[in-house]
């Protein structure tokens, strides 16, 4: 479903040091994994997500999604794509507090770029019910709990029936009871929605959760 043939992130410090996050990542995710990328705190893992995610673009090679080559495609064409095809479930949540906890799960939706075939109004409804927000609609993020926005955060990622979700540190800033639950849910989204997961972690219990794990050091799949 999503292949990284070659991949290379550099960043250009000055004019004399280039940093390089990413060295020569060749990696493949089939449709309905449930993956967990793994290594210790600046291992190039959360660039990998962004690359993967096309929230960044890759310096040297190819990124292919359902087959096709999406590398070096126009801004247009990849944020449509980004917002039909994926996800997002950060560690700081990344809700926004002047909306509502609905307003923040319909989010995606405002920007979709095609006509949806379904009402998202009752898809996000759906989803406060199933999380368990249930009364918290009309809070806003900083008036409710760290789990809560969390699950917020996974039904905002899902307001537009992705193919695939990407979590950075999705257990990060919550207790290990709350962390837990989290960790339930993806597992329940992947299990019974067959949606396909990839959780970037440092924990190695997070891992541990995950079907398939890849180890990273310095940049590179090891």
């Amino acid at each position: 479903m999503i292949k990284l043939q070659g991949v290379w992130k550099e960043y250009q410090i000055d004019r004399e040091i280039t940093f390089t996050a990413l060295k020569d990542i060749t990696l493949t995710i089939e449709k309905g994994e449930f993956i967990g990328v793994v290594g210790p705190s600046g291992c190039g893992k959360s660039t990998l997500m962004y690359v993967m995610g096309l929230l960044d673009q890759p310096t040297k090679g190819s990124i292919h999604v359902d087959e096709k080559n999406v590398t070096g495609l126009g801004d247009d064409k990849i944020s449509a794509l980004r917002n039909a095809f994926f996800g997002f479930v950060f560690q700081q949540f990344n809700l926004i507090n002047k909306l509502t906890v609905l307003e923040n799960i319909l989010l995606p939706s405002v920007y979709a770029s095609v006509k949806l075939s379904y009402d998202p109004l009752e898809k996000a409804r759906d989803l406060v019910d199933k999380f368990g927000l249930k009364g918290k609609e009309n809070s806003y993020p900083n008036k409710i709990s760290g789990g809560q926005q969390q699950r917020v955060a996974i039904a905002r990622a899902l307001i537009m029936h992705p193919e695939c979700i990407l979590a950075d540190e999705p257990t990060g800033n919550l207790d290990s009871k709350t962390g837990e639950s989290i960790l339930d849910l993806l597992s329940e989204l992947n299990r019974e929605e067959k949606i396909t997961i990839v959780v970037v972690t440092h924990d190695a219990h997070v891992a541990e959760r995950t079907r398939r794990t890849i180890k990273m050091v310095d940049g590179q799949i090891v």
